[in-house]
């Protein structure tokens, strides 16, 4: 790969402790992780981005951390972890890990320290006012949860602020001395051999927080500085960012305004990911075709992160209300398979209903897309939800191996399990499972080692440029193109579940030897491409000409 790796890396999302269990004692653990290395392999996954692993009361699925310089021992030690990249990088595996710099849980030693007294070294690392903020119950991430984002310590007589849960105590941004702690984490992990971090909460960690002023000024310079710590302690590293923010900000988190690519490498596409959820709800590309002509261009290195399903909800927020209740309509009718009044927590399989032709076709677009993709582990197999969990849990089951008890995730008791395992009915361990599907052709985790076979030979789609095709097309068909030094290809995606033809003559000129290298059945040859069929809820991907 080039130092750019990540423009043409698949990457893979999981929870250790919910992926593979090699001791019994019901929680996922880095030995079992590496236990199943191989099958990534063979998936075709060239990056693994670890959720939190560091030591935590885990009253957050571990985002409430209490220490960033080791893994939690439910997982192992820091050697089991050097293995783990040992192992990974012979298979040319990566791998990335969460940032949670936003907060610390409220166990941290740091917080402990600043609360128990105003002369503690760690009191400034925390953001404190002296009387109640009139903006107190303002900000929520998780509304309905969360009542308010500053609470009353009564030990060091001031309130702080948390973003997110009482428990989890914002850290004070402005401080040099925290900026250099984080730079120290990074520090610390690049140096054990991760090959890079996702961030959480971007927008929050660069918030200058003062008490009554709902909308405080965004330090955007950190990331500046942090980009270019962590590009002198390795060289290839990078940074993924969650920043859910405006559109007209987006840029700003890529580089300044000098239109270098100086601060984040990569952002997860949020914009584009609504306007997918919308499009498959409605059968319709439009808002898809909306989002590629909406995104503005970013600087020389900058890359986006496309996804259907991450590790949270599927966040609808930057969809207007009308538009998300088609989705909650379509995906999520039930006022239990929705979250904060603007998510779906639901994996995508059965909010396709569990039709194979609407699965690869929501993932063969997503994959064909502009910037890398990122599946969340469970979805090459068709995993389902537990609604019966709380919250974003339900699609943090324990993965499906095997016909074995617990599906093959764990020999403890099924009551000893860090969360049940889909057990019963369309979804369950005993109908979907990895090793069924590796010995069927005609799987879905087949399709997808296939589907991701290809997208090695289109290296346009992770660094080309991808573009509208505006032609006369059936209302549900969606044409776009990928173009770089390598060539270009084609894309036909069917959205609605009516057969389509298309006309494309006019690009016969560009045609050196176009031809399907991916489809849903098999095509006449696209020949002139003056009619191009496509099947309801097919897909076509066609390589126009490739460059030398």
């Amino acid at each position: 790969m080039s130092d750019r790796w990540y423009e043409k890396a698949v990457i893979y999302c999981l929870d250790i402790d919910t992926y593979a269990d090699s001791d019994g004692d019901g929680v996922g653990d880095i030995r079992g992780l590496i236990g199943r290395l191989d099958y990534l392999a063979r998936l075709g996954v060239t990056c693994v981005w670890l959720n939190p692993i560091h030591p935590t009361p885990n009253r957050d699925d571990g985002y409430d951390v209490e220490d960033f310089y080791n893994v939690d021992p439910r997982f192992g030690t820091l050697g089991d972890f050097a293995e783990l990249l040992h192992q990974a990088r012979d298979l040319g595996i990566r791998v990335i890990i969460d940032l949670v710099v936003n907060h610390t849980s409220d166990r941290h030693p740091w917080f402990r320290s600043a609360r128990s007294s105003p002369d503690s070294p760690y009191r400034d690392w925390y953001v404190w006012s002296d009387s109640a903020p009139p903006d107190r119950r303002q900000g929520m991430v998780f509304p309905g949860e969360q009542a308010e984002t500053w609470s009353y310590d009564r030990t060091a007589k001031k309130w702080f602020y948390h973003r997110f849960y009482d428990f989890q105590p914002d850290l004070n941004i402005k401080n040099p001395e925290v900026r250099a702690e984080i730079k120290k984490i990074c520090s610390f992990w690049l140096q054990l051999g991760v090959s890079g971090f996702r961030m959480d909460a971007v927008p929050f960690i660069i918030e200058e927080t003062e008490p009554g002023n709902p909308n405080p000024r965004k330090d955007l310079e950190f990331l500046t500085d942090l980009r270019q710590h962590v590009q002198w302690r390795h060289g290839d590293a990078v940074l993924l960012a969650e920043a859910n923010a405006e559109p007209d900000q987006l840029k700003e988190f890529f580089g300044d305004a000098g239109g270098s690519a100086n601060r984040i490498h990569m952002l997860f596409d949020f914009m584009l990911n609504g306007r997918l959820m919308l499009a498959l709800a409605r059968g319709n590309p439009e808002g898809i075709i909306d989002a590629l002509h909406d995104t503005p261009k970013l600087p020389a290195g900058g890359q986006w992160a496309t996804f259907l399903r991450n590790h949270d909800e599927v966040d609808l927020s930057r969809l207007t209300a009308e538009q998300r209740n088609e989705v909650f309509a379509q995906f999520g009718p039930d006022e239990n398979m929705q979250l904060y009044g603007r998510g779906i927590r639901r994996r995508m399989a059965p909010m396709l209903g569990g039709d194979r032709r609407r699965i690869e076709l929501a993932y063969a677009l997503q994959f064909s897309l502009r910037g890398t993709p990122v599946l969340r582990y469970g979805e090459e197999i068709g995993m389902g939800e537990d609604l019966t969990q709380d919250g974003r849990n339900a699609i943090r089951t324990p993965m499906q191996w095997s016909l074995l008890p617990n599906g093959g995730f764990s020999t403890a008791n099924a009551g000893d399990l860090v969360r049940p395992v889909i057990s019963g009915g369309d979804y369950g361990y005993e109908t979907v499972n990895a090793t069924a599907q590796r010995h069927d052709p005609a799987s879905l985790l087949s399709w997808f080692e296939r589907m991701i076979r290809t997208l090695r030979e289109a290296p346009e789609i992770g660094s080309g440029s991808c573009t509208h095709v505006d032609v006369p097309a059936p209302t549900g068909l969606l044409v776009h193109r990928a173009d770089d030094l390598t060539g270009t290809m084609l894309f036909l995606h069917n959205l609605s579940g009516e057969d389509g033809v298309v006309d494309l003559g006019s690009l016969h000129p560009e045609a050196e030897y176009p031809n399907d290298v991916l489809a849903d059945q098999e095509y006449a040859e696209p020949g002139g491409l003056d009619k191009l069929a496509v099947a309801g809820y097919g897909y076509r991907w066609i390589r126009l000409r490739r460059h030398a």
